[in-house]
């Protein structure tokens, strides 16, 4: 007397392409995030090792904290040696360096 939903629905076959269909949108989605955040962010983490390995006796330097100083020793280590007052030397993590300021150059031979 009473059809069901059940009963009213047509049966229809899911085929592979229908499966693959369904993989697509999620395919877009990881290759938007790659583009958009997973690329850029490990560039940026490339360029700051750089700046961190080129790293000179005399370079004015900010660190992630807010201190500006001059680098006075670069250690093996990972540390390096700050001057941020006249006869106060600090020293903070290579990786917590945020930007070279100033830039000295290399002593001609």
């Amino acid at each position: 007397m009473f059809a069901t939903p059940a009963f009213a629905q047509a049966a229809g076959g899911a085929g592979a392409g229908s499966a693959f269909a369904s993989f697509i949108p999620l395919i877009l989605i990881f290759a938007i995030m790659y583009f958009l955040l997973i690329r850029p962010q490990q560039k940026k983490m490339k360029e700051h090792k750089a700046m961190v390995e080129a790293l000179r006796r005399g370079d004015q330097v900010l660190t992630q904290g807010g201190i500006i100083g001059k680098v006075t020793k670069v250690q093996e280590d990972g540390t390096v040696e700050v001057e941020i007052a006249d006869g106060v030397k600090v020293k903070v993590l290579r990786h917590t360096i945020a930007q070279v300021m100033n830039k000295t150059e290399p002593a001609a031979a």
